[in-house]
């Protein structure tokens, strides 16, 4: 017996009561990037919502690499999940559950699919960090490229600390290496709040700018793979 063959099922249960949130319209979170796991929290994939109806929607994989613990599920069966995402329009952390099976060309069908809560936790979204990054600002006082310690990021901004004074308005170049394994990224940003500490670099909580959907979908892919190496001690 496989480690993952006690979650299967031959046909999904019926959904569990929810009837508030039930019969909300899942189809404002289509295109949502979501991370997909286990109940017990077991990471499977990170997706795209797609097609969401009124509980079916399907999961398109960001990697077109096979899913380890799901190789030996068949078309037949379902794998109970929890699907999480943040919604950048609403800005709210959405939370779903479901059924998953497999289709072609790395894409999941859930059925059974409801929410399970919407909250403002956007924190569980944002990576909390203390890695080397840099800074160029193109013109203005300051102007030139300068390193900086990057604090945390999400997908709609970051937090840095510099030893370089910079004034909210300002608009910046971030550049960071959130993995070792992949390509540094680079956000156009502006700061918004400017932190003074005595005796100590500024902190800056800064708003990216201009980011297009591909954009988006490499960092929050990053955050995700980031959060699960914390997890599991970086292995």
């Amino acid at each position: 017996m496989g480690m993952f063959d006690h979650f299967k099922e031959k046909a999904p249960p019926p959904p569990p009561s929810k009837p508030a949130q039930d019969s909300e319209d899942v189809s404002v979170y289509s295109h949502m990037r979501v991370e997909v796991t286990t109940k017990d929290g077991q990471m499977l994939f990170v997706a795209k919502l797609m097609y969401p109806q009124r509980h079916t929607a399907e999961l398109h994989q960001y990697s077109e690499l096979d899913v380890p613990l799901l190789k030996d599920l068949s078309e037949t069966e379902a794998l109970p999940v929890h699907i999480r995402g943040y919604h950048d329009r609403l800005r709210k952390a959405v939370y779903m559950e479901g059924f998953i099976s497999p289709m072609p060309k790395h894409i999941w069908l859930v059925s059974h699919l409801y929410v399970a809560r919407v909250g403002n936790d956007r924190a569980f979204f944002r990576l909390d960090t203390d890695l080397p990054a840099s800074v160029s600002k193109f013109s203005g006082r300051n102007a030139g490229d300068f390193p900086c310690r990057l604090r945390n990021i999400s997908v709609g901004g970051a937090r840095i600390v510099s030893e370089q004074r910079y004034w909210e308005g300002d608009k910046l170049l971030l550049t960071v290496k959130l993995l070792e394994d992949r390509d540094p990224s680079i956000m156009y940003c502006q700061v918004l709040r400017v932190i003074e500490h005595e005796d100590a670099p500024f902190e800056y909580g800064c708003q990216f700018l201009e980011l297009n959907e591909a954009d988006q979908d490499r960092i929050t892919e990053n955050i995700f793979a980031a959060q699960r190496m914390s997890r599991s001690g970086g292995k």
